[in-house]
């Protein structure tokens, strides 16, 4: 018996689009959402700065590209990054990116020429990736603080009217958030570094979070101050957000034009400049983390400030300070992506794990989960679980030890969801399926039961299956209609990478037998056993199968991530580590090409084979009813 020994003529165009966007219809596919960073996104050849944005001319021709198949582009935290660290989820959560400003654009007449072209050329020029598939993250946050800081110096010098106004209009609109974020610029360069902890004045430190009056008063005395000795620093930093939310406006507009949606994504972290901002609305002395697992023994201290229960929610219910900051985030989410919003960590929004500032994420140190701890000395008084609702054989860490709330509690542990998520989906127009739940992982019951009653979209990630649990909820025969499937996100090695690895392996041959169980069930065990042998040996076959298993399981909507899309035989973040490395990947510039190389390499997604064997896994008496649709994949292949 023979596998994956043919090698594909397939192209990808309008023709065959069609076709492809028949063949998801039919095997119940709503949405194919195409997963990039844009910091992963190409450039022109000729036109690498050193980092993607979704706002280049390069960025439409992805978009050309994947539009009539894709229906969204899922792209990763837009915040402002800092110098030292890439990550896109550490990232601030109203200001957005200036890496993600395409400085071509300013060269433009539609710009008014604020950026030089030899300043332009110079940032291309200079850039030490400009031939690589790679971010130069240390290098273009310099470069491009210096290019943006020129086309400022023009904009005031030639004020041109209507970038006047919209600019006015602009921070005016967003003085909430706008304010604060370039007041912390000021004060770094006062204090000549951008960690405000390190910071030698408790003023500055706690600018917005006066104890008393008099405090009030003179702090506000003091912002006016730090306002009028560097307000063109802070103007600086205000036009900055300006020119990348109008770049963005125009980007959204063309996919939209091109039928696709954008979705944003909200980490779960608060940055720096968020954290000094926000201050009064956190927990005092407590901090975000995960409780030891497999991987950790002491937990994951990641050092996140945690909401004030109390400031979210006002005794009647009603959103407090903090609760209203948070839905006016969302709804800015919501109205600059029409796509929806994916969660980071859903968990951190229903039942989050909380330890003691300065100790371990443990329990024996002080750590729990905040609305799960009627027994803890100090967070008894935020836990929404009662006594009765523990399971005492199981400890504090676990996802089992939380146990028959009723309807009250679930509401309790989901208000975040409903009050300020929902909410503001709605307020925009939009309904509950446009939030996208990052739900791998933990799953307490508290979680499972907010997901359930207020029937959200979870994550399904089919490269994470624990093969011999039969009723694993990443299984093929186990997944629901109502969820994200996908192989793997931004945080997983590549499927053909993970399929390389689980070749001759005892592990592989018990994902193998699920594999032969699940896709060729009309065939004989002893047929199903060789197919699962063949699984084990050939990892080209491994690979494919794992793809067919996604398309063919019930979930209405999948996601793709750009390097198992194109085949790319890399990874985009190895979770855990950092520097220039993290991060990096981008799409190669000539991306076409290399899709269609790789289609004939047996890497890239070749997507009338897989949708053709997908349909033929769901049976003899689908695939008759649908040969038509076979026929048509074949014409294509």
């Amino acid at each position: 018996m023979a596998y994956c020994e043919e090698k594909t003529g397939f192209v990808l165009n309008e023709n065959s689009k069609k076709i492809l966007r028949d063949a998801l219809r039919v095997l119940g596919k709503k949405h194919l959402a195409f997963i990039a960073h844009a910091n992963s996104y190409p450039s022109n050849d000729g036109k690498n700065s050193g980092f993607g944005t979704s706002n280049s001319a390069a960025a439409k021709r992805l978009i050309d590209f994947v539009s009539g198949l894709f229906t969204d582009l899922q792209l990763g935290p837009a915040g402002k990054t800092k110098s030292i660290d890439a990550s896109p989820y550490t990232g601030t959560i109203f200001s957005n990116n200036p890496l993600f400003i395409d400085l071509e654009q300013l060269v433009s007449d539609d710009w008014c020429n604020l950026l030089s072209y030899e300043t332009y050329q110079n940032v291309v020029n200079n850039n030490p990736n400009k031939d690589k598939a790679k971010t130069a993250y240390s290098y273009i946050f310099e470069a491009q603080k210096k290019a943006l800081r020129e086309a400022f110096e023009n904009f005031k010098a030639k004020q041109p009217k209507a970038m006047v106004t919209g600019f006015s209009e602009f921070k005016e609109k967003n003085k909430f958030w706008l304010e604060k974020d370039s007041l912390y610029e000021a004060l770094s360069i006062e204090h000549n570094n951008d960690y405000w902890p390190m910071w030698n004045s408790d003023m500055d430190k706690r600018l917005f979070n006066p104890k008393n009056e008099q405090e009030k008063i003179d702090f506000q005395f003091r912002i006016n101050e730090l306002r009028t000795k560097y307000s063109d620093e802070i103007e600086f930093y205000s036009f900055c957000q300006y020119i990348i939310f109008v770049q963005n406006e125009a980007a959204k507009s063309y996919a939209l034009s091109k039928g696709l949606k954008m979705i944003a994504d909200r980490q779960v972290a608060f940055s720096d400049r968020d954290t000094w901002a926000y201050q009064s609305m956190f927990l005092d002395g407590w901090c975000l983390g995960c409780p030891p697992d497999y991987f950790s023994e002491d937990g994951q201290a990641w050092g996140f400030p945690v909401m004030d229960p109390e400031k979210l929610f006002n005794p009647d219910g009603s959103l407090g300070e903090a609760g209203k900051l948070m839905k006016a985030l969302y709804v800015k989410m919501f109205t600059e992506n029409p796509g929806g919003v994916r969660i980071d960590h859903m968990v951190g929004l229903i039942d989050p794990w909380v330890y003691k500032a300065g100790h371990k994420p443990k329990i024996e140190e002080g750590a729990g989960r905040l609305y799960s701890s009627p027994e803890h000395p100090i967070l008894s008084r935020y836990a929404i679980a009662r006594m009765e609702n523990i399971n005492d054989e199981v400890e504090a860490d676990k996802e089992e030890r939380i146990v028959n709330l009723d309807d009250e509690q679930v509401t309790k542990y989901g208000r975040f969801v409903e009050k300020i998520v929902i909410g503001a989906a709605k307020e925009v127009g939009l309904n509950k399926d446009a939030i996208v739940c990052e739900d791998l992982g933990t799953l307490t019951g508290p979680v499972v039961a907010v997901m359930k009653k207020y029937e959200l979209l979870g994550m399904k990630l089919t490269q994470f299956v624990v093969p011999e649990k039969p009723e694993h909820p990443y299984r093929c025969a186990n997944i629901t209609p109502h969820s994200w499937a996908m192989v793997g996100t931004h945080d997983n090695e590549p499927i053909s990478m993970w399929a390389n690895a689980q070749i001759n392996t005892h592990e592989g041959y018990l994902h193998a037998k699920n594999l032969s169980e699940d896709l060729f069930k009309e065939l004989s065990e002893q047929d199903r056993e060789t197919i699962a042998v063949e699984l084990t040996k050939n990892s080209d076959f491994l690979f494919e199968t794992k793809l067919v298993e996604l398309f063919a399981c019930p979930a209405e909507n999948i996601q793709l991530f750009f390097t198992d899309f194109f085949g790319i035989y890399d990874v985009y973040n190895r979770p855990g580590t950092s520097g220039d490395g993290n991060w990096s990947l981008r799409i190669p510039n000539n991306f076409e090409e290399v899709y269609q190389h790789n289609l004939k390499e047996g890497r890239a997604i070749n997507l009338p084979k897989i949708l053709k064997l997908a349909i033929l896994a769901r049976g003899k008496e689908f695939a008759e009813k649908h040969k038509d649709t076979i026929a048509q994949l074949d014409s294509i292949a």
